[in-house]
């Protein structure tokens, strides 16, 4: 039994880190957290006359440099001149210059929004008249492609090792001191010093091309290393690698001068100030995450980044404090229920804690219950919320569990595995046999006992019969190292020979596989768009269209069925009155970009005056965008608005909305 658990487990991680990957990898690139809700020219306008600049209004602050914003004739040249100024609260411009002609322009855009994350899109409009035009708009979204996957692989690594760290030094200095001499946890918390330093160091490098064109060759370009360090998200990694150095030196004292102490009163005074120390650097790490993402920007900003810390220390207590847990039921002679217990009841304060904070930023992030099922951001937090539910449940029976070992009796095999632990580590292999031979269980006790006896004998026999010089001392040590994995293997047996211990060890590592799955969805719902966000902006960008012009605009999502199906039609219809009107259709994928497509047809339908269907069929002007002028509406009313979209030569759907015109 004991000799298949290690494949088992082995087995069970690669399968939790494959299903990570998959989270991933099969995500989206990095939503846009700060939204087009307005610009002048209008999107899909037609102006008499050649605008001396375009003006872009975003739902929130975003880092903008010259070329950011650029704009393209029909042939792609480009007409701005490459400055860019702020013109208002959240409202930037560029320059064209004069004598454009008549035309559809392209207008692209590459920002930073406050929450750190990459903005891009582009949209059309024409000068006297649209036309054809020669631009392609690329369906590569920014924070996309290799650099983005790598920047986001380097994102769940560092939470990944944030949480090893504090969790892992929490558990020993609040639960189990005698931790600190455990190689195994060493490793472990070790480990997540390692990986949070070098996902910090790799994020620096990676985030200018992030940000910027996406190439692999520029990561190491130093220019946009510069560029970086003056920027939020910069400072934030730099002062993120300035207290681990510091988080470096208190591993130092943890696992060296505190591991050392005899004296009880030095070892408190010493404890009380590694966990002093200990809660300034965790909280430091916890804020330069706070400071550079979600919870810098939107509604109560002073409120959110606290509140953002304490969720962050909880999910490190927690998950961190598990997985020690783990490495202790495993690779540790022994752990004392009492351990157990106390972590226990930090894992109960944690979970209250990642509730409370948990719940608010839910309620910042999504501000309506519509956004649940209806953003991307609700749906993900909806599966980390089943996730935490599942992970409770089986945290629950690790409780019981808990509860019976420190009700149990002490058994041979728990005995005999302290009394492993406590034989000191020069002992010869002689005496540790013997040593390990006295300890084993009662109905296995002869048997090896003897079996020990033989095995000494025969090595006696060897070492009187080896040569005289240095050959017995290399035979000496081969025997003693030996002789030192059988004792080793045999407490392992006895470890796992006691029932409540394998009891708790699966549950345990039941709630770090559920765990892993939970960091790598967390990992991507703080790169998606928050819930108020998306809808925030879509009500502002049809406040401002209604506003402007008094045109209808009809969104309709739609799913031709087949690979590459689902997108957004959205149908303008300007001035949306009885008589001739111009139309616009803009089709887009999930993501927002733009969808080339190779056909789009539009119907008309008032079915209570029974006039019906009208047809259009659009002329294709840009990528994704299609219009057609004179569209006549004979009467007003409630129209049914019919589109039939076509993504391939066989896969195709007709969607539609009722909108009133007129």
């Amino acid at each position: 039994m004991s000799q298949t658990i290690a494949p088992r487990v082995r087995t069970l991680l690669l399968l939790l880190l494959a299903v990570t990957g998959a989270l991933l990898a099969g995500s989206a690139p990095v939503s846009a957290h700060a939204a087009l809700t307005a610009s002048d020219p209008q999107q899909g306008s037609v102006v008499k006359e050649a605008p001396a600049q375009v003006s872009l209004t975003f739902s929130e602050g975003v880092a903008m440099s010259d070329g950011s914003v650029r704009v393209l004739d029909p042939k792609g040249k480009r007409v701005d001149t490459g400055k860019t100024s702020e013109q208002g609260t959240n409202t930037y411009s560029v320059k064209l210059h004069s004598g454009l002609p008549d035309g559809t322009f392209t207008v692209t855009y590459q920002v930073v929004s406050a929450d750190s994350h990459p903005v891009s899109g582009a949209f059309t409009f024409s000068i006297g008249a649209p036309s054809t035009t020669s631009v392609s708009v690329s369906d590569q979204e920014a924070g996309g492609g290799v650099v983005g996957g790598l920047y986001g692989f380097a994102r769940y690594l560092s939470y990944a090792g944030f949480i090893l760290l504090v969790g892992g030094a929490a558990f020993v200095l609040a639960c189990w001191q005698r931790g600190t001499g455990e190689r195994s946890v060493q490793r472990l918390v070790v480990s997540g010093w390692l990986a949070l330093t070098g996902a910090t160091l790799a994020m620096l490098l990676l985030r200018g091309s992030y940000t910027g064109s996406g190439k692999v060759g520029d990561i190491f370009d130093l220019a946009l290393l510069s560029d970086v360090l003056q920027t939020k998200t910069g400072a934030a990694l730099v002062s993120r690698l300035l207290l681990l150095a510091a988080g470096a030196l208190f591993i130092a004292v943890l696992f060296g001068a505190y591991e050392k102490r005899e004296d009880d009163e030095e070892k408190g005074d010493l404890t009380f100030g590694l966990a002093i120390g200990g809660f300034v650097v965790a909280a430091g790490l916890a804020a330069t995450w706070a400071m550079a993402e979600h919870a810098s920007t939107g509604i109560q900003t002073g409120i959110s980044m606290p509140v953002d810390v304490l969720h962050l220390l909880a999910v490190a207590v927690w998950l961190g404090g598990l997985s020690t847990l783990l490495v202790a039921l495993y690779r540790a002679p022994s752990i004392e229920p009492a351990a157990v217990r106390r972590f226990s009841r930090i894992a109960f304060g944690s979970v209250a804690v990642l509730a409370a904070t948990g719940i608010y930023q839910s309620w910042r992030q999504l501000g309506s219950w519509s956004a649940f099922t209806g953003t991307s951001y609700g749906q993900l937090l909806l599966v980390k919320i089943g996730l935490v539910v599942v992970l409770v449940g089986i945290a629950w029976i690790s409780r019981r569990w808990t509860a019976r070992l420190s009700q149990a009796p002490a058994t041979k095999a728990v005995k005999a595995a302290k009394t492993s632990a406590a034989t000191p580590v020069k002992a010869t292999a002689k005496t540790s046999a013997k040593a390990s031979a006295k300890t084993s269980a009662a109905t296995s006790e002869k048997s090896e006992r003897s079996e020990d006896e033989d095995r000494e004998t025969e090595d006696e026999k060897e070492s009187a019969a080896a040569p005289a010089g240095g050959g017995d001392g290399k035979r000496a040590t081969q025997l003693a190292r030996q002789r030192a994995a059988v004792a080793t293997a045999r407490d392992k047996r006895l470890r796992d020979a006691d029932p409540l211990r394998s009891g708790l060890r699966r549950s345990v590592l039941a709630e770090a596989g559920v765990a892993v799955v939970l960091l790598a969805v967390t990992t991507v719902l703080t790169s998606t768009e928050p819930g108020r966000t998306v809808e925030e902006a879509e009500a502002a960008t049809a406040a401002s269209s209604q506003e402007a012009t008094g045109a209808l605009a009809v969104d309709i999502p739609f799913d031709t069925g087949g690979k590459d199906g689902k997108g957004l039609a959205r149908v303008e219809i300007d001035p949306a009155r009885v008589g001739g009107n111009d139309m616009h259709v803009y089709v887009q994928r999930p993501n927002g970009k733009a969808f080339d497509i190779p056909e789009v047809k539009v119907s008309f339908t008032l079915k209570a005056k029974d006039i019906g269907p009208l047809p259009v069929v659009p002329d294709r002007i840009a990528t994704g965008h299609w219009t057609a002028s004179g569209v006549q509406i004979p009467m007003a009313g409630n129209w049914a608005i019919a589109v039939t979209v076509r993504t391939s030569d066989i896969d195709q759907v007709t969607v539609d909305k009722n909108a009133q015109i007129g």
